[in-house]
C-alpha cells in the first residue's frame, strides 16, 4: 500500500512538473501570453497536451480504446488531433492550434513548436515508422505539411505552408512546396503525342471537347473528338515550351500566347508560298541571303561574343 502511494505521488509530482514547463513554455514563446490562470484556460495547446498525456500513458498501459476516445475528446475540445501513441517531448507548444494533425508514429523532441494547420502525417499504408521525428528546437509555421517517416534535425524551421517529404538537417530552414505539376501521361501518348507526354504537358481539362482552347488557339477545323484533344495538346504545348502555364487566367500569358499561335500561323504560310515559288521558279529556292550579323545587334557588345572573359571582368 505504501509503495503504491509512494508511485502516485511521484506520478502527481511529474505531471505537476510536466505541466509547470509547459505553461513556462507558453510565456517563453507566446508574447501575448499574461498570466498563468489566462494560459490554463484559454490555450488550447496547452489542454491538448494535458490530454494527450493522459491518452499516451493509457496506450502505454494497453488501453488503447480508452486512450483513443480521449483522443476523439481531445479533437472535439481543441481542434487538434494528436494520436495517442505519438510521442511528445517536454515544453512542447502548439500556438492556437486549430487544425493541427500528429499522426501516431510521430515523435517529437524537446522545445518543439508547433503552429495551427501543421500536418505530421504519412504517405504510406504500410505498418511501422511512418510519420515524421522532429527533434529538439525545431519550429513549423502555419500550414506545413511534414510527410513520411524521416527525420527533421534539430533547431530546423519549416516555413508556413510548406510542404516536407524529404529528410532535413540540422538547423536548416525550408520554404517553399514540393508539388509539381501531374499530367495525363497515358492520354497523351494514346493521341501519339509521345513527346508532350514526356515533357509533362496537360491540357486543361475543361478545354477538352469545345472546338478551340480557350487561350485564342488559331481557328483550325476538328474532325472529330480526337482530332480536338489532340490540338489542345499541342497548343498546351506551346504554352510549355515558353513557360506558361496553360491553366493559368493571367490575362498577359493569354495575350502571349495568341501572339504566339499567330507567329506560327504566319510561319507556316511562308513555308507554304516558298515551296510555291519554288515550284514555279526552281531557281528561287538557290537564292542567298545576307543573314543577321552580331555587329547588326545594336544592344549587343560584339565584344562578349569574340572575348567573353573581357567583356565579363570589363578588359
Amino acid at each position: 500500500m505504501l509503495s503504491a502511494t509512494r508511485n502516485l505521488s511521484k506520478k502527481i509530482l511529474a505531471l505537476k512538473t510536466e505541466l509547470q514547463e509547459d505553461i513556462q513554455a507558453v510565456f517563453d514563446r507566446d508574447p501575448a501570453a499574461r498570466n498563468t490562470f489566462e494560459v490554463l484556460l484559454t490555450y488550447p495547446g496547452v489542454h491538448a497536451l494535458l490530454m494527450h498525456r493522459v491518452a499516451h500513458r493509457m496506450w502505454q498501459h494497453d488501453k488503447k480504446s480508452l486512450a483513443r476516445f480521449v483522443s476523439f475528446g481531445n479533437r472535439f475540445l481543441t481542434g487538434i488531433e494528436i494520436h495517442p501513441a505519438a510521442k511528445i517531448g517536454r515544453r512542447f507548444f502548439i500556438d492556437h492550434g486549430m487544425g493541427v494533425v500528429i499522426g501516431e508514429t510521430a515523435e517529437i523532441g524537446n522545445d518543439v513548436t508547433l503552429y495551427h494547420g501543421v500536418t505530421l502525417g504519412g504517405v504510406s499504408l504500410n505498418e511501422g515508422k511512418r510519420h515524421p521525428t522532429l527533434e529538439d528546437g525545431v519550429v513549423v509555421g502555419a500550414g506545413a505539411k511534414v510527410l513520411g517517416g524521416f527525420t527533421v534535425g534539430k533547431y530546423a524551421k519549416i516555413g508556413s505552408n510548406a510542404v516536407v517529404v524529404k529528410e532535413v538537417p540540422a538547423g536548416a530552414t525550408m520554404v517553399g512546396s514540393a508539388a509539381r505539376l501531374i499530367h495525363d501521361k497515358t492520354k497523351a501518348q494514346q493521341m501519339g503525342l509521345d513527346s508532350l507526354a514526356d515533357n509533362g504537358v496537360a491540357p486543361p481539362q475543361e478545354a477538352l471537347g469545345s472546338d478551340e482552347i480557350r487561350a485564342g488557339s488559331p481557328q483550325k477545323p476538328v474532325q472529330d473528338q480526337d482530332d480536338c484533344n489532340k490540338h489542345h495538346l499541342e497548343q498546351a504545348g506551346v504554352f510549355h515550351q515558353y513557360g506558361i502555364d496553360p491553366n493559368s487566367q493571367d490575362p498577359v500569358a493569354m495575350t502571349f500566347i495568341k501572339m504566339l499561335a499567330h507567329i506560327r500561323q504566319s510561319e507556316a504560310r511562308l513555308d507554304e508560298l516558298q515551296n510555291a515559288m519554288c515550284k514555279l521558279d526552281p531557281t528561287f529556292c538557290k537564292k542567298r541571303y545576307e543573314k543577321l550579323k552580331v555587329n547588326d545587334l545594336d544592344a549587343v557588345d560584339p565584344q562578349f561574343f569574340t572575348h567573353p572573359s573581357q567583356s565579363i571582368n570589363g578588359g
